[in-house]
């Protein structure tokens, strides 16, 4: 089994990277990919923890913008960590995270809900990289809402009044980056329509312009009429096709290998990186 989109605590998971790659292996899978939100914090916790059969891949999860302010969600998966524009890149993007929180705290408190920055700050593990998981936990503890669940279909949600976006850089640049540190890039449930709007077909020729390996297909938040729709653009632009649980714990509902990645489509997937980067035992 293949789970190539998984988080930790160090983004916005409920496990560490150890009790991720324990659950991991008690659960069969074959290849794991850790993909925290914007940040490698967890890749040396991660290596440290391998053990087994199981083939640990390292990447991240990089928060993206059109220049229509649509919200892109980039996979990068076996680049340099050493790469200096890759480091800086996911830098940026961690900064343009506090402003935006503390503006979508500052329109929820103008609506009387009992919430503040210092009440986000606690609900994250230490090193974590700040986000909208983070203030729906503290929402859950302030008792305005029930569960994380109930915060993303509702006020955290990317058409909600208090969806605030942050600095970004656009999808091609990431992958941009992506390519040029030596990875591979896979465009994150594409067409998860209930997050909020999203691209169209006609938006992925730029995409594939750009240096696009792979659209992750099989995600929980697709319907079957929208996996069969990015099968189809992944077969006529001979992209690689995946499917990923986007794991995060018990912070969500998805389930560590629920949806997976074919083995023929991994190794083609692979072979694409500029070097082998999979970490063994």
């Amino acid at each position: 089994m293949i789970d190539l989109h998984t988080h930790t605590t160090c983004s916005d998971g409920t496990d560490t990277p150890r009790e991720l790659i324990n659950k991991a292996l008690s659960q069969g899978i074959d290849v794991l990919a850790i993909t925290d939100h914007d940040t490698t914090s967890g890749w040396s916790d991660a290596r440290k923890a391998i053990r087994g059969d199981i083939e640990l891949v390292l990447g991240a999860e990089i928060s993206c913008l059109t220049h229509d302010g649509i919200s892109v969600h980039m996979l990068g998966l076996l680049f340099d960590e050493n790469n200096s524009p890759m480091q800086m890149l996911l830098e940026e993007t961690r900064d343009g995270r506090i402003p935006r929180m503390k503006k979508m705290i500052e329109l929820m408190r103008a609506e009387g809900m009992n919430i503040s920055m210092a009440d986000v700050e606690a609900a994250m593990p230490p090193g974590a990289t700040l986000g909208r998981p983070h203030l729906a936990d503290a929402l859950v503890k302030n008792g305005v809402i029930a569960s994380r669940d109930e915060a993303f279909q509702g006020l955290l949600n990317n058409d909600s009044r208090f969806y605030v976006s942050h600095a970004a850089p656009t999808p091609e640049e990431a992958i941009s980056v992506i390519r040029s540190a030596g990875g591979v890039a896979i465009i994150a449930h594409a067409f998860a329509s209930h997050r909020g709007q999203i691209l169209g077909a006609q938006d992925f020729q730029g995409l594939c312009d750009a240096g696009l390996n792979a659209i992750e297909v099989n995600h929980r938040d697709h319907s079957v009429s929208e996996r069969e729709m990015l099968r189809a653009i992944a077969i006529e632009q001979n992209l690689v096709i995946t499917g990923s649980s986007d794991y995060h714990g018990n912070g969500k509902l998805n389930s560590l290998g629920e949806n997976s990645t074919d083995l023929e489509q991994w190794l083609r997937l692979e072979s694409q990186a500029n070097a082998r980067r999979v970490v063994k035992a």
